[in-house]
């Protein structure tokens, strides 16, 4: 069983528009025919939330899931994710979306 990731989809890639992106030969292979989603990992912070992190100087932390199926932008999703050798790019085996 992965790990689970919850996050905020920020922007979604296609199969198709993967060549306008320069991205590493290792995601390029696992991503050929799927979806890179490009996630705040942990959610969407509220107002108050980004204030504390601005405050204890801390970022939120990107993160790219490579997924079958595509998910809109803005939507809050939890995934199975299995990690790959590519610091912050997970692979994922399952999506929910928190409605």
């Amino acid at each position: 069983m992965g790990e689970r990731l919850r996050g905020e989809v920020l922007h979604v890639v296609g199969p198709t528009e993967l060549d306008d992106y320069d991205l590493d030969d290792e995601v390029r292979a696992l991503a050929e025919s799927r979806y890179l989603l490009v996630c705040w990992k942990g959610g969407s912070p509220s107002i108050v939330q980004r204030l504390k992190l601005i405050l204890a100087r801390s970022t939120l932390e990107p993160v790219t899931l490579i997924a079958d199926d595509a998910v809109a932008e803005g939507e809050i999703i939890t995934a199975t994710v299995q990690e790959t050798d590519t610091a912050g790019v997970y692979d994922v085996t399952e999506v929910e979306s928190d409605d």
